[in-house]
């Protein structure tokens, strides 16, 4: 890693071709590509273990460009990615420590809603914007280390992710979510930056698009 830098911050852009050579049709085949893109650092039992992969990306699908639409994935890695893939364009730039020195920031996240059932121990979705916001006001505030301000939080979208791994068949519920937050935990603040939160991170959630605000 670069001194001083806690992080890097990527930009995969496919064109059409490119997604349709590489075969993504769904946020596994995706995964696949992303995860492609770094060297393998994990032995088979921290795999196992959930250790943390150091990768997180999120799918922010076809902007317009003057070379036509290109496909975007955000990528934050605790290491560069390959930069000459062979297919598609990476763009990467290293984040430095003191980006996470502020107090108040502007995000958006895309986040897996879910809590696990007392009884039968089974995670359930969270249904419903009002229910996924207040639900991710509390989750922010005891595990995550910032609080959101609840007048600026907004359940932009609400989505199913569905793809078969392995001969079964995967369900995620999904919620893209906006606001302001305030920093209550700096270090447990930098984790989950670093390391993402929720669940589905290996799958487009849990990264924290993050700006300062200094005003």
């Amino acid at each position: 890693m670069n001194e001083g830098a806690i992080a890097f911050a990527s930009v995969l852009r496919l064109t059409r071709r490119d997604t349709r050579i590489l075969g993504i049709k769904d946020a596994y085949s995706l995964h696949k590509v992303v995860y492609g893109l770094f060297d393998d650092i994990r032995d088979t039992p921290e795999k196992q273990g959930s250790h943390p992969s150091g990768i997180l990306f999120v799918d922010k699908g076809g902007v317009s460009t003057h070379a036509g639409m290109v496909r975007q994935v955000l990528m934050l890695s605790t290491r560069k990615p390959h930069q000459t893939p062979q297919f598609g364009q990476v763009e990467t730039r290293p984040i430095p420590a003191d980006f996470l020195t502020f107090d108040h920031y502007a995000f958006t996240v895309t986040i897996n809603p879910g809590k696990r059932d007392r009884e039968n121990r089974k995670i359930q979705p969270i249904k419903g914007r009002e229910s996924i916001a207040a639900w991710f006001s509390e989750r922010c505030q005891n595990a995550w280390g910032f609080a959101v301000d609840v007048e600026t939080l907004l359940v932009e979208n609400i989505f199913v992710q569905t793809f078969e791994k392995e001969g079964h068949s995967v369900t995620h519920g999904g919620a893209v979510l906006k606001g302001a937050l305030t920093v209550t935990d700096p270090i447990r603040f930098k984790k989950s930056f670093i390391q993402g939160i929720g669940r589905g991170r290996a799958f487009g959630f849990g990264l924290l698009q993050i700006v300062p605000l200094t005003a």
